[in-house]
């Protein structure tokens, strides 16, 4: 094999072997896919060879494949999934052989444009990771320490409660100009797609803004950045991300605590205080009502876990296991 990769194993007659072998060699030859994505694919087509196997009553051949039909293809899916195969993981097979085809296709070998017509199922969005309320407090306190620099240390207070006191994205935060400033109890943030919402300003957030700039040393026309970075020009999101990781060590934080769970903890602790998904849709800039409705879930759990540790039944039943 090219490049000394070793060949997976493929329960398939000779034509097929063969055509699998050239079609190998091109992914790693001619894309210069990576060992542990030559690695996936070939995994991928060797289940699906197996299947096939099985299915058809005897190894497959390249006259097999011109045949197979969508409930073929829908079968083998349904197959992985009673093995418990994820559904990321099923997309990425899908697209393996959509890849394979595509090849054989192009080399004469098999015509079979049915393949197109099937779709994996559609990979479940992750659940928000938020980090608690007091976590959120104490990352904001303790960001004041990281800089020996007083304007650098209070930038990052004011980032910090910007993201968890606004919801904003990291991006949409050090996109902000002079004149975005708040307008009152209120700002205008430009999303996704260039779209402009309104956010609420609390007083807190505000008063951090303010006394970064009271000692913020570059100018502050309406065109300049809000957020600047050490020499002057517009903040990195790099650096922020590297603050979030120094906090999240000192307070003995998961990975998952990062700019981007300060957002998720605004919309959570939002929606647990009460908030309606349509009010904090608008406050997230989510063109879709389910991308907001992935926190009922993040909610759900937090009072699972409330009730478990609170209740006395739950307790006695804890004790009892």
């Amino acid at each position: 094999m090219p490049g000394g990769r070793r060949l997976t194993r493929f329960a398939v007659a000779p034509d097929l072997l063969d055509a699998i072998g050239r079609w190998q060699a091109w992914i790693a030859d001619e894309r210069r896919a990576s060992d542990h994505t030559f690695a996936a694919y070939s995994r991928d087509l060797s289940a699906f060879c197996d299947f096939l196997a099985d299915h058809l009553g005897g190894q497959a051949s390249l006259a097999d494949l011109d045949r197979l039909t969508a409930a073929d293809f829908r079968g083998f899916l349904a197959h992985r999934l009673s093995l418990g195969i994820g559904h990321s993981s099923l997309a990425r097979c899908m697209s393996t052989l959509r890849n394979f085809f595509r090849y054989m296709e192009k080399s004469g070998l098999v015509s079979n444009a049915t393949i197109k017509a099937v779709r994996a199922p559609r990979p479940k969005a992750p659940i928000p990771k938020p980090v608690g309320a007091d976590d959120a407090i104490d990352i904001i306190r303790l960001a004041a320490t990281l800089s020996e620099t007083p304007w650098i240390a209070r930038r990052d207070v004011a980032i910090f409660t910007l993201l968890y006191g606004c919801g904003l994205r990291i991006d949409e935060a050090l996109s902000l100009d002079i004149e975005n400033l708040p307008d009152g109890d209120a700002m205008v943030v430009t999303g996704k797609g260039n779209k402009q919402r309104i956010v609420p300003v609390l007083p807190v957030v505000r008063d951090a803004i303010d006394s970064y700039l009271e000692i913020c040393p570059f100018p502050a026309g309406r065109k300049d950045p809000l957020f600047r970075g050490a020499r002057g020009g517009r903040l990195n999101a790099g650096v922020v991300q590297r603050q979030m990781r120094t906090l999240r060590a000192q307070l003995g934080l998961p990975d998952t605590a990062t700019p981007h769970a300060l957002r998720h903890s605004f919309a959570t602790h939002l929606l647990g205080a009460g908030g309606d998904l349509r009010t904090i849709q608008e406050l997230l800039g989510h063109a879709s009502l389910s991308t907001t409705q992935r926190y009922t879930q993040v909610d759900a759990d937090h009072l699972i876990r409330v009730h478990r540790d609170a209740h006395p039944r739950a307790k006695a039943k804890q004790a009892a296991d």
